[in-house]
């Protein structure tokens, strides 16, 4: 019986090979240990975590570990989630404030399982990071939340500094790795979360390379970004987390995210962050910092 050939795993680049301090590292762990928290750093094996870590940041991943969709993208594991921890908005503040953050980042699970799809833990978390730590500037990164609008209008009230919603890809590439997830979904939050946020509050997005894009495809998604006015764009190497998901078709050359970064810049984006190792939460305090002083 013959079986599907396997395509031999493409070489790691010289790029991916990060040092770090472990010993910071490990009383990061810690410290979000004790709280019960997780992070998207440790969750989704980022390749950014020991420089994060190292400097005393992350990016906080609350509604649980487990997620309700099997994006095959993704190292976030799939299952049944847990019941909403009520206490856990409080847990992310009270991090922040030991950490001596100035800037946080908080993205979550998809719940598709709760009325509301998680949007009202949002609300929470940005209400109590608020309270302890009134001078922090909040990015969130959130699900798709189904299109829904009433959800959309909770986290927009409750007043982030960024509002991140992910495309992850091209339109042609979207069904081959998004779970539910479509192109023309994702490009509604992000369009619905422009036209009704306040003119302070700044929407940003990311995309991965390696799946097999093509140039005029980007091209194109930056154009359908730029014609809903968002702001921010980050640009970043896809890495193959297992061998049950997506094949990696590629490890994208500097030259390309230089020339994404170009023309994403002439289109008019505010900020654009187009590198191998960029990750959509990745210096997400230097990417604010940097248009707010223009």
């Amino acid at each position: 019986m013959k079986t599907e050939k396997e395509e031999p795993a493409l070489k790691k680049p010289d790029w991916l090979k990060v040092t770090y301090d472990q010993k910071k590292v490990d009383q990061m762990n810690d410290l979000l240990s004790g709280l019960k928290l997780n992070t998207v750093c440790a969750e989704a094996n980022c390749p950014n975590l020991g420089e994060c870590f190292g400097s005393g940041s992350a990016s906080f991943i609350i509604l649980g570990p487990n997620c309700t969709r099997a994006c095959r993208f993704c190292d976030i594991p799939h299952g049944h989630p847990k019941e909403v921890d009520l206490f856990e908005p409080l847990r992310v503040a009270q991090a922040t404030k030991k950490l001596g953050l100035s800037h946080v980042v908080i993205t979550s699970v998809d719940r598709d399982d709760l009325p509301d799809l998680g949007a009202d833990q949002f609300v929470r978390t940005i209400k109590a990071i608020k309270e302890l730590m009134p001078h922090t500037t909040i990015e969130v990164l959130t699900p798709d939340f189904q299109g829904r609008e009433d959800c959309l209008d909770k986290v927009i009230a409750a007043g982030p500094d960024v509002f991140n919603h992910n495309m992850e890809t091209v339109r042609r590439i979207t069904p081959k790795v998004r779970n539910r997830a479509t192109y023309d979904t994702s490009l509604h939050v992000l369009d619905y979360v422009k036209q009704h946020a306040p003119k302070d509050m700044y929407v940003k997005t990311g995309i991965m390379l390696g799946l097999g894009e093509k140039d005029e495809e980007v091209y194109q998604l930056m154009d359908d970004l730029r014609a809903i006015d968002v702001d921010f764009l980050t640009i970043g190497q896809y890495v193959q987390p297992g061998p049950k998901n997506y094949t990696m078709r590629e490890w994208v050359p500097m030259k390309r995210y230089q020339k994404y970064y170009k023309e994403a810049m002439s289109r008019g984006f505010k900020f654009v962050a187009s590198s191998p190792l960029v990750r959509s939460s990745y210096k997400a305090k230097e990417e604010l910092e940097a248009v707010e002083n223009r």
